[in-house]
Order: structure tokens, then sequence, then C-alpha cells
């Protein structure tokens, strides 16, 4: 059984999708999802590029990878430059990841217009890069730029930039379709010329322009690439990257190659939605292997067949992926997904408990409320506790009120929250201010709370998201909050729903609290 790298850039190309915003901290999440995935390679982004990605890198090196390297991305030397005072090299190498991937120009068109280089120089740039980094890292990737339409359009000098790589020291020569405007059949006999050529470790990085971006992934592994990079949920500029929550299964269930173990394969759907709460978008319903659509069955003889035998209308077993069967018309499934999450937030519960079912009916009627929990998972483990009664109530709010006062204009607006709680019997009323209203509240309930538990003073609220969820209806929309929090050495997600901003927020705020407070 062949043995195929999976190499992720959501962490950059993904993180250039319009709409998507990653902080530090969503990248450093998704980066631990990844690893905890069995990603082999992580992109995490372009070091000279930003200062958000080099603060990026510098928290990433105390993190203690699983299965993953860390990947640092960054183009060729600039030609006014010396390679070793070139910003850009300097930069890759004070990320100090193990392995960085340099860009450079295969195509003869971007060379003269985009470079404005002799072709020969370009061919320096590549080696020289190369040569310079392999000394200083384990390992070097070649991300041959626009190799498809560069080989179309000058063969001979695109694989001369490919020689220059090699003898450069690469370790492995990605071709990428960066345009993505390639079909499969060019894709299948471009890759099997450059495989015979070189007898060397190739890669693909495929765009997904023509809606081609899997099935080109997938005919470039079978004439012998052995890496494929892309995107969780195919994320990327323009229409996006080979997106790997199909290039996945398709490599593991259909062609039997070696990417991922079947136990990390379950974790797939999680890890897409996850992605796509972090990203703060819409979950596609009707995405292949993971979508809530994906194994949906309604009415009529679809649902007479696949219950006498699934394989009649799907295509694979559900729970392979981490997905289950539906029924819409009386929503079967659900309940090896919550047994699933007791086992990994190891609650000492009997999952054969009927409880099991009430949780899944407070699930669905929470997610019809626009609640979801991926991203959220403290939230959803305070669902489990408080069903099994697992749960511990801490204090009693006796009521809150928020003040935004703007005293001039140009100035900024001024947020003072008062908020009252019992404790036992205790009654604490306390205000605080902050920068908005959220941050105000959140500031005043823990100053109400720390004194009863001092622990609280070590958690720190790390990120916030807002989603409009009832379009139409203007400032009188459903909104989802989304709140991330940590200490020092743990970080949780909560999630709150209301028409009301600061409700939804509130629900978050404490869930985070909650949560905090049954840790210890």
């Amino acid at each position: 059984m062949r043995k195929i790298d999976l190499y992720d850039t959501t962490l950059r190309d993904g993180a250039q999708s319009e709409d998507v915003s990653f902080s530090v901290e969503d990248k450093l999440r998704i980066m631990w999802k990844l690893d905890d995935l069995g990603i082999h390679y992580i992109e995490g982004g372009w070091p000279g590029s930003n200062p958000r990605d080099a603060e990026f890198f510098n928290k990433a090196k105390k993190f203690k990878f699983k299965n993953a390297q860390l990947a640092a991305f960054g183009s060729t030397y600039h030609a006014s430059n010396k390679v070793n005072n070139d910003p850009n090299i300097k930069a890759l190498l004070a990320a100090k990841t193990p392995v960085i991937t340099i860009v450079g120009k295969t195509w003869d068109f971007h060379v003269k217009e985009a470079l404005r280089v002799s072709q020969q120089t370009n061919l320096e740039l590549i080696y020289n890069s190369i040569e310079y980094l392999k000394k200083r890292v384990s390992k070097v990737f070649f991300d041959a730029e626009h190799f498809f339409d560069g080989y179309k359009a000058n063969p001979e000098y695109a694989l001369k930039a490919l020689e220059a790589a090699v003898t450069g020291g690469a370790d492995c020569l990605v071709l990428c379709d960066s345009n993505g405007g390639t079909l499969p059949p060019d894709i299948a006999k471009i890759v099997k010329t450059v495989s015979e050529k070189f007898k060397f470790p190739l890669g693909i990085h495929a765009h997904n322009d023509s809606e081609c971006a899997v099935a080109n992934s997938i005919v470039a592994i079978e004439n012998g690439v052995m890496q494929v990079q892309g995107t969780i949920n195919g994320l990327g500029e323009r229409c996006g990257n080979a997106n790997l929550i199909s290039v996945i299964p398709n490599l593991k269930l259909k062609l039997k190659f070696d990417c991922i173990s079947d136990t990390d394969l379950k974790k797939l759907k999680d890890v897409s939605r996850f992605v796509t709460e972090i990203a703060n978008m819409r979950h596609f319903k009707r995405q292949p292997y993971v979508g809530d659509s994906a194994f949906a069955h309604k009415g009529g003889i679809h649902v007479s067949a696949i219950q006498r035998h699934p394989q009649t209308y799907e295509h694979i077993r559900p729970d392979t992926v981490g997905n289950y069967q539906r029924v819409l018309v009386s929503d079967l499934g659900g309940r090896s997904n919550i047994i699933r999450k007791i086992k990994d937030f190891k609650l000492k519960v009997d999952p054969d408990s009927p409880k099991v079912t009430q949780v899944v009916r407070e699930l669905k009627e929470l997610e019809n409320q626009g609640f979801q929990f991926e991203g959220a998972e403290a939230s959803f483990e305070l669902l489990i506790k408080k069903t099994f009664g697992l749960h511990r109530k801490f204090f009693d709010l006796m009521g809150f009120r928020l003040i935004v006062e703007k005293r001039e204009e140009g100035g900024d607006p001024v947020s003072e929250a008062t908020i009252m709680v019992k404790v036992g019997k205790t009654l604490e009323h306390t205000a605080a201010t902050g920068h908005g209203p959220v941050n105000a509240l959140d500031n005043a309930l823990r100053k109400a709370l720390e004194k009863f538990y001092p622990q609280l003073k070590h958690v720190k609220l790390l990120d916030y998201k807002v989603r409009v969820l009832t379009a139409g209806v203007g400032t009188s929309a459903k909104v989802r909050v989304l709140i991330e929090s940590g200490d020092e050495t743990h970080k949780w997600g909560t999630v709150g729903v209301s028409e009301n901003i600061i409700e939804a927020s509130y629900q978050a705020l404490v869930d985070s609290i909650e949560y905090k407070l049954l840790r210890g």
C-alpha cells in the first residue's frame, strides 16, 4: 500500500478566501485540530508577509505535535538581494520550522511579466534559495508555481526549473495548477511525463477554478505523486483549493492508499465543521462525505431500500468519516455521535442510558434554535453533564445592566456593566468598564465571582465571533456568539444564541465560567 503524505495549507491558502480572516488564536486551534486528524504537514503561513503570521509561528514553537510537522511558506529570494541577506529568506528561517516550502516560477511568461528577470536568473533564484535553506532546515519542498500552464507553454523551461530545484537539494517537487484551469487528462499526462523523467518525490497543489481540484489531485496521485496539498473544506483564493475533506476519503476508502488511520478518518466531519465555525461560515449541507445531507434520505423507495441495506443508496458507511445516516421523515441518527462524545469527554456515565436519547432530543432542539457546537465543545460537554446530573450551579444571576455612552463626536464609546449575582446566600453587586459592552459584561461578571472562585483570575477571553442566523430581518435578526476562552494550560469554546447579542454573549460567557469551575 503506497503511502501518501497529506499537506494542509488551510492556514495560508485557505486564509486567502474571500470573507475569511483567521486570528492567531484561530490558526493555533485549527493547527491543533489538523495535527489530531493525522495530517503530515501543516503550512502555518508566510512569516515574512505580515505580523500575524510572524506571531503565529512564534507561538507555534511551543506546540508539541503528535503527527504533523509545521511548514513555513515563502518565495525565492528577490533578484536585487543576496540570498543570505534577503528579508523573506531570513523570516523563513526565523520561524524555526522543520519544513520550509519555497515557491518559484516555472512558467516563462511569469518570469518575464511578473519577476521581470531573465530565464537564467530565475533558475538561479530557485537553485540558490533551496540550496541555502536546505543546509539549515530538515526539509525543503519546492512549489513549482503555474507548472502545468508553464509546461504547456514551454515544457523545456518548466522542466529546467524543476532540475534547478532538484540540484539545489529539494526534498519534493510540488507541481502547482495555480490558475486552476487544467483538466484531469492533461494533469495525468504531464505528471506521468515528469514522474518518468525525474524519478523523484512529487507533490500536487491544485486550485478549483474548473471544479476539478479534487479530481486533479486524485489522477496526479494515480500517476506517481506522493504528496497532496489542499485545504479543509476547499477554502482558498478565488474558487478555492483541493478539498482535503474529499481527497482523504477518496484516497483511503476508494483507492486504498495509506494516508491516515481508520480512527482518524472518523474525525473528518468534526474537523470540517470545526474549521467552518472558526472561519465564521455556514456549513455546506451537501458537502460530500461530511455534509448533513450526504447520507440523508427522504421518503419513498430510497428509505425503504436503505432500511433493508444501506449500500443500496450509500457509497460508504457514514460512520467511517464521522457522519451518520439520516431518514428525514423521522430524523433518526445522532445517538452514536453522543456516545462517542461521552467517551471523548471521559465522562463516567452509562452510554446505554435513556438519557443519551434525551441529549439527542435537546441537541436537535437547540440546533433548530441556531446553536452549533462545533468550535464550542465546552458548551456541549456542559449540556451532557446537565442531562446526566453531573453539573453544579455555581451562582445565580439576579440581574445586569449595560450602559454604552458616546461623549463626543469622533471619540470612542464608553461601555460600563453593572451586575448582581448570588453565590450561596451571599449577594455580590459590582460594576466594570470594558472595550465594548461584551468586554464590560465579562469584566463585571468575573469581578463579582473572583472573590468566591479565585481560579477565574487565570481565565482570559481569547476570541469572540458573531454570526447573523436569520437573514432579511435586519437588526432584529437572531445571532450566534462563539467565544474562545483559555487559561495557562487549556482553551475551550462556548456558544450562545439569541435575538439580543448581549444575551447571546452572556450565555457563552456563563458557559465559559462554569466549564472552568467544573474543571477545577
